[in-house]
């Protein structure tokens, strides 16, 4: 008697070929959907830079201003001229001071010649007041303005040996004058237009 073996072979599962499509259909649609998102991003960094330019743009078009540009200072030509003021120890806050102070500058832009001025420290004497004096005439100064007992006391004597610098005495008046080079100046009412009128010729003299 043959013993018949029956030969069963396994049968594949049904569903596989399915779940095979359903796996490729899913993995397109996540790339789809990640190719969707880059794109996505994309657009909106693009979007954000033409914001940001026109921002720019708007801010740099309303900082214009239709008002016609402030021209640059320029500072004031001087001639190569000095007019130096020696003063006491209040320097230029002294009413005489400041007045004469005043008519110098009022020069200075007739001539444009350079003024400044130097106050003695200390011991308020012709003695103390010589190494000031002596300091300026040995610098730049061609026109020495005095203000203050001392300080004309002693440009009134330092003046004979300075011949070529003017030398303009406050306080002296039109009195007798120890050189050639000095003019006297009272101080009256018309004390700053003095000055400055003295300085002028004084200045007009070196041309």
């Amino acid at each position: 008697m043959v013993k018949q073996v029956r030969q069963v072979s396994q049968a594949r599962p049904a569903k596989a070929p399915q779940e095979g499509r359903l796996t490729a259909m899913g993995r397109a649609a996540a790339t789809w959907l990640g190719s969707l998102r880059r794109r996505t991003i994309a657009l909106a960094a693009g979007s954000v830079a033409v914001v940001v330019a026109v921002a720019v743009a708007v801010a740099l078009l309303s900082g214009q201003d239709d008002r016609p540009p402030v021209p640059d200072t320029r500072a004031r030509h001087y001639n190569d001229v000095d007019a130096c003021l020696l003063t006491d120890k209040k320097g230029i806050t002294g009413e005489t001071a400041a007045t004469v102070w005043q008519g110098m500058q009022d020069a200075s832009l007739k001539t444009h010649a350079r003024v400044s001025y130097t106050s003695v420290a200390g011991e308020q004497s012709a003695a103390n007041a010589r190494p000031y004096l002596n300091g300026l005439l040995q610098g730049s100064c061609d026109v020495l303005l005095a203000v203050g007992g001392p300080e004309v006391t002693v440009a009134a004597q330092t003046a004979p040996q300075y011949r070529k610098v003017g030398f303009v005495l406050v306080g002296t008046g039109d009195g007798e004058k120890p050189a050639a080079n000095v003019t006297g100046i009272g101080t009256g009412d018309t004390l700053r237009a003095d000055v400055a009128g003295a300085v002028e010729r004084a200045v007009d003299g070196l041309s």
